[in-house]
């Protein structure tokens, strides 16, 4: 009984306008954040990237419907953003793709178009299984 008393005198004075207030005027001392965030990426560049993404795992689906778990687990763009020649980059591409056994070679073209105009994010790269050896025993 005592308690529920407790519990709606705290509740009443956190949701007054009188209730207690901390630095930068909100409840609790939690200091009122800001509407505007600073962005550390192009936006214009993330949205390119995001909208390449989209489109493989599109054109994926579409080569490999009725064959998913055949499908490549990822085709990571900052890897192909980081190899020296658009023939390497086909290359890689035609090794994801070997299990794929209708034709590539229009994905292969446009995806190697669209990569044309993106550059490598180092920020966002994720490292593969094979270089995160943060799992490995020392």
């Amino acid at each position: 009984m005592a308690a529920q008393r407790l519990g709606k005198r705290v509740l009443s004075k956190l949701q007054s306008p009188s209730g207690a207030r901390g630095p930068g005027g909100s409840p609790g001392g939690l200091q009122k954040r800001h509407a505007r965030v600073t962005v550390k990426y192009d936006r214009r560049e993330l949205q390119r990237r995001l909208d390449v993404e989209k489109w493989i795992d599109g054109r994926l689906e579409e080569l490999y419907r009725g064959r998913e778990a055949d499908m490549p687990d990822e085709v990571n763009i900052d890897e192909l953003l980081e190899l020296e020649s658009e023939e390497d980059r086909r290359r890689k591409i035609q090794g994801l793709l070997r299990s794929c056994t209708d034709p590539t070679e229009d994905f292969i073209q446009e995806l190697l178009a669209k990569l044309r105009g993106l550059h490598k994010q180092p920020g966002l790269r994720q490292p593969s299984p094979s270089e995160d050896d943060s799992l490995s025993p020392r």
